[in-house]
């Protein structure tokens, strides 16, 4: 047998099933962000082991490769993150999973998928992700006393049945409690506890994930970038949710940009350099401080995506919000954004959004703008607040007739059409994964209006 015949047996033959007391996984496989020729995949095990990946084109099995194998220390939780390189865009891998040499076994088959190379070739293709946020796992020993807060899980089996490529995590993914916030030690133990509910399990290995956080997340109720663990709470964000990059050299946060087909995605970090909600308005007061705002403007301003996809924890363009956690109380630095993307220009603007444990969409149209939208998608698993009868945001002027979803919910965006019929599809769905809403943006409603012609005389 030839050393090539002797490899390609070793990796295809079936490994041995793990003795009873063998290291095994806490959490995951869990999908990371991939691109045309790479692919992020997190695993967590129960105990210190040596870790590697079998993976191969799906058709394509005499083609496995086996990863190097990395060890899962204490140190770091037990997680670990394995970037597979040099794939073949547009492909759907299967792969499997081996603790000290033995096969994990999976209810379902492994699989991940590279981007196509659709650019200069074909039109975008039609794709769909979803989002959501304020997802609540409930933890007897430490909740609150009464109801548990947490309910409807059986959100998470509906979303990862759903035809869709991609989970974006819009903040709140877990909630840390009062025995967590002031130690690393509490940190740690929340996103341990949280990344390994079994009901979150397929949705993990479903699609990608990526995400933001917002203040439960990140620290207390309401916290903002005086909390003293942001440094710890930054080191398990980027450890639990692995991504290509996160930041700049200079500015650390979780903010990072990517693709989806013809629609760029700019996901922001709310919480690092927010100043506190009663701070007083001016130049001083951020959501996402002086750095992280250039940033984005200069990132939409470079971008040529048809849709300039923009997340933030908090409410955008919600004008009733008087709590802290709105954009529009940070009212100097909203305003200055919204000015850049009408000064330069910018078309294809839409926000996301989560936090208010309730779901709608808002509609701004202001002169000279086209209309700017707000899509908050809220709650996964935590409790819905249902708007109070008379108060502002029960009048709801630039809420989209619909749109308001008061139930535990997700929303899939699709991207569909080609040519001038390209289009965003919003979407909300409950628990079931029934449809509650559906509407549609036009690419050519999220262009300026054309200039009126001279009149002659």
């Amino acid at each position: 047998m030839t050393r090539i015949a002797l490899l390609a047996f070793l990796l295809l033959a079936p490994a041995a099933a793990p003795a009873e007391d063998a290291p095994r996984l806490a959490a995951g496989p869990m999908l990371g962000p991939a691109t045309l020729r790479d692919a992020l995949i997190w695993v967590q095990t129960d105990r210190e082991a040596s870790v590697q990946l079998r993976y191969h084109p799906e058709e394509k099995p005499g083609e496995a490769r086996l990863s190097a194998p990395v060890k899962a220390t204490r140190d770091a939780d037990l997680a670990l993150t394995f970037e597979l390189s040099e794939l073949v865009p547009g492909t759907t891998y299967r792969y499997e999973v081996y603790v000290d040499g033995a096969l994990v076994e999976s209810p379902a088959p492994l699989r991940f998928k590279t981007d196509a190379l659709w650019q200069f070739r074909s039109p975008p293709p039609d794709v769909a992700f979803l989002i959501g946020s304020c997802a609540y796992v409930n933890d007897p020993a430490f909740d609150r006393p009464g109801e548990p807060y947490g309910s409807a899980f059986e959100i998470l089996e509906s979303m990862a049945k759903q035809k869709a490529d991609t989970m974006v995590w819009l903040g709140d993914n877990l909630y840390t409690r009062e025995v967590d916030f002031f130690s690393p030690g509490g940190l740690r133990y929340r996103y341990r506890h949280h990344r390994a509910f079994g009901p979150l399990q397929p949705l993990l290995s479903a699609m990608r994930h990526y995400a933001i956080w917002d203040d439960h997340d990140f620290g207390p109720n309401d916290s903002s970038g005086e909390y003293q663990l942001k440094g710890e709470s930054l080191r398990l964000f980027k450890r639990y949710w692995p991504a290509f990059h996160y930041g700049l050299p200079d500015t650390p946060g979780v903010f990072q940009t990517f693709r989806i087909a013809d629609a760029q995605l700019f996901l922001t970090d709310g919480r690092y350099y927010r100043k506190p909600g009663g701070w007083p308005d001016g130049p001083e007061k951020s959501l996402l401080g002086r750095e992280q705002l250039a940033w984005l403007e200069a990132a939409l301003l470079s971008s040529n995506a048809a849709f300039k996809i923009i997340a933030v924890g908090s409410p955008v363009l919600n004008p009733n919000v008087t709590r802290d956690e709105s954009y529009g109380l940070y009212a100097t630095e909203l305003r200055e954004l919204l000015d850049f993307i009408k000064a330069r220009k910018i078309e294809g603007v839409l926000f996301l959004s989560g936090d208010r444990h309730r779901t709608e969409l808002w509609r701004r149209v202001g002169p000279g703008m086209y209309p700017l939208h707000d899509y908050t998608s809220s709650p996964l698993t935590s409790g819905p607040y249902p708007v109070k009868p008379g108060s502002p945001e029960s009048k709801g002027i630039d809420r989209v007739p619909g749109t308001l979803v008061e139930e535990h919910n997700f929303g899939v965006v699709r991207l569909e059409g080609k040519g001038k019929e390209r289009k965003l599809v919003l979407e909300a769905r409950d628990k079931t994964g029934a449809l509650r809403f559906t509407h549609e943006i036009r690419r050519d409603e999220l262009r300026f209006p054309e200039a009126a012609p001279a009149v002659s005389k």
